[in-house]
């Protein structure tokens, strides 16, 4: 699986996700780290600029909504199946990690990380989900905050997709970028293997 682990947004050369992508340049775009606001027309000029930022490298996007497939994990896999990759937002990495699990979207990345074509991108808690574990996000993220339709377990394991943790927004203009810091703080102490981004940094990479 390729990986393009953005710090915010799509970073400084878009162009580089785009390059990713052979001929199948459907992306799947995941919205659920945001279902911590509510809906309306901020979430949806939001949505938009997503998928506008998208198609203009090239690539054809379409919203695909974790919450339409809760406990329902074979429909998930088969319309995920269609794409040639995915585009995974920030926002609250604790609820993303609910949808995961509660869709089956955790099950079916886990199943494709050895797929050479399939394209995995996003920023901030959309890359901070693919980490062994979550501790030490709760410095900037709130762990408790349960959506409605959600439940209120709270998931400290990540991925394990790549090896470290993801700090995004580091030394950044960015309102979390203080709180990231903290998030730093924990992991020099707890000897957790980490890696920080200032927005506009990306890495690109592959699963083993």
């Amino acid at each position: 699986m390729k990986l393009y682990l953005s710090s915010y947004k799509f970073g400084d050369n878009p162009q580089q996700l785009a390059d990713l992508y052979g001929e199948n340049k459907k992306v799947a775009v995941i919205v659920n780290a945001w279902d911590v606001y509510p809906d309306g027309e901020r979430r949806q000029s939001g949505i938009q600029k997503e998928i506008d930022g998208l198609s203009q490298i090239g690539l054809k996007p379409e919203l695909i909504d974790l919450r339409n497939y809760f406990n329902k994990p074979e429909e998930l896999k088969n319309k995920l199946n269609e794409f040639g990759g995915l585009w995974v937002t920030g926002g609250n990495t604790f609820v993303l990690r609910r949808a995961y699990k509660e869709s089956g979207m955790d099950n079916w990345l886990q199943t494709h990380m050895r797929d050479k074509e399939l394209v995995y991108a996003g920023y901030s808690a959309g890359v901070c989900i693919l980490s062994p574990s979550l501790m030490g996000l709760e410095t900037v993220d709130e762990p408790n905050t349960i959506p409605d339709g959600y439940k209120d377990e709270i998931i400290w394991d990540g991925l394990n997709i790549i090896d470290f943790a993801f700090a995004p927004h580091y030394k950044s203009d960015h309102p979390e970028s203080e709180m990231v810091d903290n998030e730093v703080e924990h992991y020099q102490k707890t000897g957790v293997k980490f890696k920080t981004l200032h927005d506009g940094e990306v890495i690109i990479m592959e699963t083993n």
